[in-house]
C-alpha cells in the first residue's frame, strides 16, 4: 500500500501546483497611485499689539474691562432694586420672618394640620403678638409722657447750669447764642421740613403697602415655600438643578439658625438692659428695652446705639449718677453677648469675621437705610454658605458631616476639632444626605417628592432629592 499513498501525494502535489499558476499575480500600488505629501505650509504672523505688551499688562487690561462690566451690572442691579423697592423690601422682611415662624408652621404639619390652617394659625398669633406688644408700649409711652416733659425740662435746666458752673464754663450768652443759631437753622430749612411733611403721605402708603405684602408673602411661604423653590429650580438647565437646590437647602437652614440665635440674643440684651432700667426707675424703661430689642437685629452696632439711647434718656430725666450706672450696665451686657452669647449661639449659625459684618452692615446702610444695615449681615451669612457649597460641592453632593458650609468656628483651635470630627463623620457616613427636618419644611409629601439620584435626568423636576421646602 505503499505505492497508493505516494500516487495520491503526487497527485495532490500537481494540483496544487496548478492551482497557484491559476491565481492573480499579487497587486502593488504603483506611485501614480500614492497620497503626495501634504505640503508644509509655514505663516509668517504680522506683529500686533498685543506682542508689544508685557503679559502682566494684558492681564490686567483683561480682568480691568471685566471689572468694569461687573460693576455697570452691580449699578443696573441697584437701581432696578431702588425703582422695586416698595416690592422688594416687602419680600425680604417676609422671607426672614418666614425663617422665624417656619419651625413652628412644620411642627403643626408633622402633628397632622394641614398646611393652610397651619399657616394661618401662625401667622395670626405672630400679629396678636407684635401688636400686643406695641399696644402696651404705646399705653406705657402715653401714660408716662406728662412725667417725662416735666423731668426732661428740669433735665435741660440741670444741664444748662452743668455747663454754666461746670469745666466748661459756658455763660448763658453763649447758650443763648447756641439757641438762636437752632432757630435760625430750622427757619431756614422750613421749605425743607414743609415738603418732608407734604411726602409722609406717600410714605404711609407705602408702608400700609408694604405691610399687607409681607402678610400675604409670609403665609404663603410658610404654606408652599417648597413648592416655590423647587419651581425656581426647575428654570435652571438639568445640570444646575440639583447643586443649586442644595444650596439653597444649606443656606436657609443657615438663614433659619441666624435669625433665631438673633431673636434669643436681642431678647437677652432687651432684658438685662430693661431690667437695670427699671431697677434704677428710669421712665420708660419698657419702651426702652423694646428698643434695644429691635437694635439688636442691626450686630454689634444695634444695641450699642440703643442702649447709648437709654443713657441720653436717664442722663435727662434722672441724673448722671443714675446715666453712668446705666452705661455700665450697657457695657456689661455687650460684653456678656460679645463673649458669651455670640460664639455659644451665633458662633453655630455663621461664622464671620467681626470686620466682615462691619464692613456688610456699613454697606447695607449706605445702600438701603436701616433696612440695609438690618439684612446686610443674614444676606452675607446666605451668600457665604451657598458659595462655599457650590465651590466644594459643585456637582451637588451632600456635605459629609450633614452641615451647612460655612458654619465653622473661625479660632484655629476650633477649626482643627471641627475637621477631627468631620472626618470622623466622613468615616461613618460617607454619603447619607442632611436629615428631612432641616429641610426649609420638613419632609415632602409623596406628591412632591421628585425622582431619586438615580432616574433619568430628562425627567421633569428631577433633582435628586426631596423638595427644599419654606413651609
Amino acid at each position: 500500500m505503499t505505492w497508493a499513498r505516494t500516487v495520491r501525494e503526487r497527485t495532490r502535489a500537481r494540483l496544487a501546483e496548478a492551482a497557484a499558476r491559476n491565481a492573480p499575480p499579487p497587486f502593488t500600488a504603483g506611485p501614480e497611485f500614492q497620497e503626495a505629501p501634504a505640503p508644509v505650509v509655514v505663516v509668517h504672523r504680522q506683529p500686533d499689539a498685543d506682542d508689544v505688551l508685557p503679559r502682566g499688562v494684558r492681564t490686567a487690561g483683561a480682568w480691568a474691562w471685566r471689572f468694569i462690566l461687573f460693576v455697570a451690572a452691580a449699578y443696573l442691579f441697584l437701581r432696578v432694586v431702588s425703582l422695586l423697592r416698595v416690592v422688594i423690601i416687602p419680600v425680604v422682611v417676609a422671607v426672614l420672618l418666614a425663617a422665624l415662624l417656619q419651625p413652628a408652621a412644620a411642627a403643626l404639619v408633622r402633628r397632622g394640620m394641614k398646611r393652610s390652617p397651619a399657616a394661618a394659625l401662625v401667622l395670626i398669633t405672630g400679629l396678636v403678638v407684635v401688636f400686643g406688644g406695641l399696644g402696651y408700649i404705646i399705653q406705657t409711652f402715653i401714660s408716662q409722657i406728662d412725667t417725662l416733659s416735666t423731668r426732661v425740662s428740669a433735665g435741660i435746666d440741670e444741664v444748662q447750669t452743668w455747663l454754666a458752673n461746670g469745666p466748661l464754663h459756658i455763660s448763658d450768652a453763649q447758650l443763648g447764642q447756641y439757641v438762636e443759631r437752632l432757630q435760625d437753622t430750622i427757619s431756614n430749612n422750613q421749605g425743607a421740613l414743609t415738603s418732608g411733611a407734604l411726602s409722609t403721605a406717600t410714605t404711609l402708603g407705602e408702608v400700609v403697602t408694604g405691610f399687607f405684602l409681607v402678610l400675604f408673602t409670609l403665609f404663603f411661604l410658610l404654606r408652599d415655600g417648597g413648592q416655590i423653590w423647587s419651581f425656581l429650580c426647575r428654570l435652571l438647565p438639568r445640570e444646575a438643578r440639583v447643586p443649586t437646590a442644595r444650596a439653597g437647602h444649606y443656606s436657609w437652614h443657615t438663614l433659619v439658625s441666624y435669625v433665631h440665635a438673633t431673636v434669643l440674643v436681642a431678647f437677652v440684651d432687651a432684658v438685662g438692659i430693661g431690667v437695670g432700667l427699671l431697677i434704677l426707675r428710669v421712665p420708660l424703661a419698657l419702651p426702652l428695652a423694646a428698643l434695644v430689642f429691635l437694635g439688636a437685629f442691626i450686630p454689634v452696632v444695634g444695641a450699642t446705639v440703643t442702649g447709648a439711647v437709654a443713657v441720653l434718656v436717664a442722663l435727662v430725666t434722672k441724673d448722671p449718677v443714675t446715666a453712668l450706672i446705666v452705661l455700665a450696665i450697657v457695657i456689661a451686657v455687650q460684653q456678656l453677648e460679645g463673649h458669651i452669647l455670640q460664639p455659644l449661639i451665633m458662633g453655630r449659625a455663621v461664622a464671620l469675621h467681626p470686620l466682615a459684618v462691619i464692613l456688610a452692615i456699613a454697606a447695607g446702610i449706605v445702600v438701603a437705610g436701616i433696612i440695609g444695615g438690618l439684612i446686610a449681615v443674614p444676606l452675607l451669612a446666605v451668600l457665604n454658605t451657598a458659595i462655599r457649597y457650590l465651590v466644594r460641592h459643585p456637582q451637588g453632593e451632600p456635605t459629609p458631616d450633614r452641615e451647612p458650609p460655612g458654619t465653622e468656628p473661625t479660632d484655629d483651635d476650633e477649626d482643627e476639632a471641627e475637621d477631627r470630627r468631620t472626618e470622623a463623620e466622613r468615616r461613618a457616613d460617607p454619603s447619607e444626605p442632611p436629615p428631612a427636618d432641616t429641610s426649609l419644611g420638613g419632609p415632602a409629601t409623596p406628591a412632591d417628592q421628585p425622582p431619586s439620584p438615580a432616574a433619568p435626568a430628562d425627567q421633569p423636576g428631577a433633582t435628586g432629592e426631596a423638595p427644599v421646602r419654606t413651609g
